[in-house]
């Protein structure tokens, strides 16, 4: 017997991902169809369409309705594709109403680290290959979530972004039908991990001794590149930070998102009170390790989001 979108619905909230799979592949033609009315063909309204399942992996527990999923990802298409009209690019959400939530409710990032199926997401996340793997945690996961961002941070065509993205929607979509019945990682716990990590990391360097940082986590050939800036080599780190020190300029980390040899902080730029211009406002840390070490840094200053 076919189970109804609701019965699918409320087993995907429990962590079923072939349910989930299942209602993906029931929408999909009316999710193009929407796509296609707004934008024409094109890979705009594919894109759309892809963003919209990498939403529903993140948010199917914030269905209110689940006889109304159907509505509900369309509402998603709907909104992706006009952002896409407007040349908007960042990530996407659905119709405000769907989301209403109280204020003390988690934000949608903490309602994934809480939720079922938060496991066997990230667990998808890892099985893709690193530079596809890079473009998501960029896109749904980071400040830096525009296309143009995105491809300034990898050293890549906007268009190598856009594919990239492609081919990691396509696998995390397809990835549903079979990740539900594999074994996963403790995530919670490696992400608790990484945070602490982090925070001590950067605790250190604010008292003025991130040298001993960078040489017990950086490769000795490790590479800095700051995108439209210089490229160096360990160095380069540690005399930029202890310049930012001298100048008074503090870090404080606000987000961390690690998956595989990808490892990405986020840090508040806190300029001194004499001079608040100094510094851009935030930074992300772009980090992808060998053997978890960092081999590689990329050192990006996000612009925030259009509202």
């Amino acid at each position: 017997m076919t189970q109804s979108d609701g019965e699918l619905v409320v087993l995907a909230q429990a962590g079923d991902a072939a349910a989930l799979g299942a209602l993906l592949a029931r929408h999909e033609a009316g999710m193009r169809a929407v796509a296609l009315s707004v934008l024409g063909y094109g890979p705009d309204a594919e894109d759309a369409v892809q963003d919209t399942m990498v939403v529903a992996l993140r948010r199917i527990g914030e269905v209110r309705d689940p006889n109304g999923v159907g509505p509900w990802l369309r509402a998603i298409v709907r909104n992706n594709s006009r952002m896409a009209l407007r040349g908007h690019r960042a990530v996407p959400v659905a119709e405000p109403e769907w989301f209403t939530r109280p204020a003390d409710t988690p934000t949608p990032e903490e309602a994934l680290d809480r939720a079922a199926m938060r496991d066997w997401v990230w667990h998808s996340l890892g099985q893709l290959s690193e530079p596809d793997r890079l473009v998501t945690l960029l896109r749904y996961f980071s400040d830096a979530s525009s296309y143009e961002q995105i491809a300034a941070v990898c050293g890549v065509p906007v268009g190598t972004v856009r594919s990239r993205l492609s081919h990691a929607r396509r696998a995390l979509a397809g990835g549903l039908r079979t990740a539900a019945d594999a074994a996963h990682a403790d995530v919670a716990a490696s992400n608790d991990s990484r945070w602490r990590e982090g925070s001590d990391m950067i605790s250190t360097a604010m008292g003025g001794d991130f040298e001993r940082v960078v040489r017990e986590s950086w490769w000795p050939d490790a590479e800095m590149i700051v995108p439209g800036g210089p490229r160096g080599g360990r160095d380069l780190a540690i005399n930029g930070m202890n310049c930012d020190l001298a100048a008074g300029v503090r870090q404080r980390l606000r987000n961390v998102v690690a998956s595989g040899d990808v490892l990405i902080w986020e840090t508040d730029l806190i300029s001194p009170p004499d001079d608040p211009e100094h510094c851009p406002p935030a930074a992300l840390w772009l980090q992808v390790l060998r053997e978890g070490r960092v081999r590689q840094l990329t050192l990006f200053h996000p612009v925030p989001a259009l509202v």
